[in-house]
């Protein structure tokens, strides 16, 4: 038995859930993660799985040799890294998540800098607004806007996006021009950014000479993801209220028009997030850097 992959397998595991989704991470057949963990489970004489139909559950001893187990490796992983960063250039797999308007606006027209630089990183980018599980998907890390709420993550801020409140010029001909944001709860039509995990629509927000208001109104429709949302402020579905990077090029040529200027809503944070009690390896530490140093001036 090889102990160290029987160790690193059933990690993945644990840390995933699923011996489907520990295969798929690590890259092997579900078949070999299973005799691995097996073989290991043998080598211990104790059971570290429960295994049924529909779940995998850690026993106490499992969960005992994880913990144990799991500092080893990052130990491991971290004299590796001292001996390869200073004279290798980073490599390997990255699996980045990433919100539909960011991905296209933002990330993607960006990455062609980033894999000139590191030409030896594969990227995968999940794209979407629904929240993911970091450690059960095994995502590296994820770039996302708003408050954070898990304090298990780390995170480190990559800038900070303009908002706008927009709508076709056909809408405002047809239902006029609201000058002050109490107008949109009178005869006005609100596409709503609906969240995904929720269901509950985004309020629309405002600022003015440091007083902060919320909308709360009605919507006739709503989209939970954010290319789609654009897409029905575009359509003249009704009046959004986006960020401005999504909107730039649709106010540029006048197919948007931006309405409230004087409310602009604050600006809204955006971080790129991963497990804290995960190892960093060197390309995600340089993707990270690269995302620091380059989102500012494109959100």
């Amino acid at each position: 038995m090889n102990q160290l992959l029987a160790i690193r397998a059933f990690a993945r595991v644990v840390e995933a859930g699923s011996f489907t989704k520990a295969a798929d991470s690590l890259d092997m057949p579900n078949a070999t993660l299973s005799k691995l963990v097996q073989e290991l489970e043998a080598h211990l004489a104790v059971r570290l799985l429960q295994r049924t139909t529909r779940r995998v559950t850690v026993t106490p001893e499992g969960q005992l040799y994880y913990e144990k187990t799991n500092l080893i490796l990052r130990n491991l992983e971290d004299v590796d890294t001292s001996f390869n960063v200073a004279r290798s250039k980073p490599r390997g797999h990255l699996r980045v998540d990433v919100g539909g308007s960011t991905a296209s606006d933002v990330l993607i027209p960006a990455l062609p800098d980033f894999m000139a630089r590191y030409p030896d990183i594969r990227v995968d980018l999940g794209v979407s607004d629904r929240s993911v599980d970091m450690v059960s998907d095994n995502v590296d890390c994820v770039i996302r806007g708003g408050a954070l709420d898990n304090s298990s993550l780390v995170a480190r801020p990559v800038g900070q996006a303009a908002m706008v409140t927009c709508a076709t010029p056909e809408y405002l001909k047809q239902y006029g021009v609201p000058a002050y944001p109490d107008e949109l709860k009178n005869g006005h039509r609100l596409v709503a950014y609906v969240l995904a995990q929720s269901g509950r629509a985004m309020p629309f927000r405002f600022l003015r000479e440091g007083e902060k208001s919320e909308i709360k109104v009605e919507h006739r429709v709503g989209v939970n993801e954010s290319n789609g949302h654009m897409a029905a402020g575009m359509a003249g579905l009704g009046i959004i209220q986006t960020f401005a990077y999504a909107a730039r090029p649709a106010l540029a040529d006048g197919t948007l028009v931006e309405i409230l200027k004087p409310w602009r809503p604050a600006p809204y944070p955006f971080h790129v997030v991963y497990p804290q009690n995960r190892h960093v390896p060197h390309r995600l530490r340089v993707f990270i850097d690269w995302l620091v140093e380059t989102l500012p001036d494109r959100l």
